[in-house]
């Protein structure tokens, strides 16, 4: 069975602090997020004698103040033996080393997400490099942009607790178990280094972290360390590698949204929206654009303040792919300004 719509599979949700059972063992939370997102979802995995946590929520007195209140109310009085992460970023791996450390348990990541995120909380406290600042005003920030990208750079670590100075390596397409289920690694790319997502075959389930969202796509960026790198690339194989190898009628459990069936629909509806955004800067590149002045064509939302860094990355991620593929140039002008066109 394929599904042909998106269809949500629970009404209810979990209140902070709370959990749902959605299969025997498994048990569905969520934590609140200070900013657009509202939440996220973890999960409980019930692990013989203990349980395996999939994710954690950022690294803030209120998520601790609600994991305290699951570790007393919601394990049923066994303890945390493994935390397993999904992938780098603040909302998935902040409270990790700190849930490691209260049960002494182990950390499992794949090993360019454990390395790049202590590579992240070192930068805690440093001031923005040269490479930062430049990457920014080639992109065609304003003086006051680039200032507050001095002033918020290396926030990282302080929302993501110190990492566990060893950790248990996830592996594209190793399995193993937990409790009474076996679990297969699927590693996406392009949103993040090397996401694990998690899949069961037996009880036709994925958990599948920022990999597959129910009504937002994934930023997909560039970043200052990186300049040239080409993840719109990466993320769009990881699309069609899913759409070839997860079961039609698979449950997902993403990290934001409800849990809902229907990822095949899912994915093609991710895949055109990027490929219907690189048509729109195709017509854009016409004539000489930076990368601050696609902002109209690729995204549905207005760029403030906030989401101006996410959506600088995922302009200059589309802009790269056409130029991996030649399909633009790329010249620098007197100020030092990045302008893109077609040939």
């Amino acid at each position: 069975m394929t599904a042909d719509t998106i269809q949500y599979a629970f009404e209810q949700r979990p209140e902070a602090g709370q959990s749902i059972e959605l299969f025997p063992g498994i048990r569905w939370l969520r934590m609140p997020l200070p900013f657009m997102l509202g939440h996220i979802n973890l999960w409980l995995l019930e692990d013989g004698d203990g349980w395996t946590v999939v994710d954690t929520g950022l690294f803030t007195e209120t998520t601790r103040q609600h994991w305290a209140q699951v570790f007393k109310q919601q394990l049923d009085g066994k303890p945390v033996k493994r935390v397993l992460v999904t992938h780098l970023h603040p909302d998935h791996v902040g409270c990790a080393g700190w849930i490691c450390e209260q049960f002494d348990a182990p950390l499992w990541m794949s090993r360019e997400e454990y390395l790049l995120c202590r590579i992240l909380t070192a930068d805690t406290g440093k001031p923005a490099p040269k490479a930062g600042i430049d990457f920014y005003s080639q992109a065609g920030f304003p003086e006051t942009a680039l200032e507050r990208y001095e002033k918020t750079f290396g926030r990282f670590g302080t929302v993501v607790a110190p990492l566990p100075q060893s950790y248990h390596r996830l592996v594209e397409g190793s399995e193993f178990p937990i409790g009474a289920y076996q679990w297969r690694v699927i590693v996406g790319t392009g949103h993040s280094v090397e996401h694990a997502c998690l899949f069961c075959e037996e009880l036709n389930l994925l958990i599948s972290g920022d990999q597959i969202l129910p009504t937002i796509s994934s930023n997909v960026s560039v970043y200052p360390t990186e300049p040239e790198a080409n993840p719109l690339d990466d993320w769009l194989s990881s699309l069609r590698k899913l759409t070839e190898i997860l079961p039609g009628d698979v449950l997902v459990l993403p990290a934001h949204g409800k849990p809902f069936r229907g990822a095949k629909i899912r994915l093609m509806e991710l895949i055109n929206e990027h490929l219907d955004g690189l048509d729109k800067l195709r017509a854009l590149c016409r004539d000489p654009t930076r990368a601050i002045d696609t902002f109209a064509v690729l995204f549905n939302s207005s760029i403030n303040e906030n989401n101006l860094i996410m959506a600088t990355g995922e302009s200059i991620a589309h802009l790269n792919y056409l130029l991996h593929a030649r399909e633009i140039r790329r010249t620098q002008d007197a100020g030092g300004t990045l302008w893109y066109q077609i040939p």
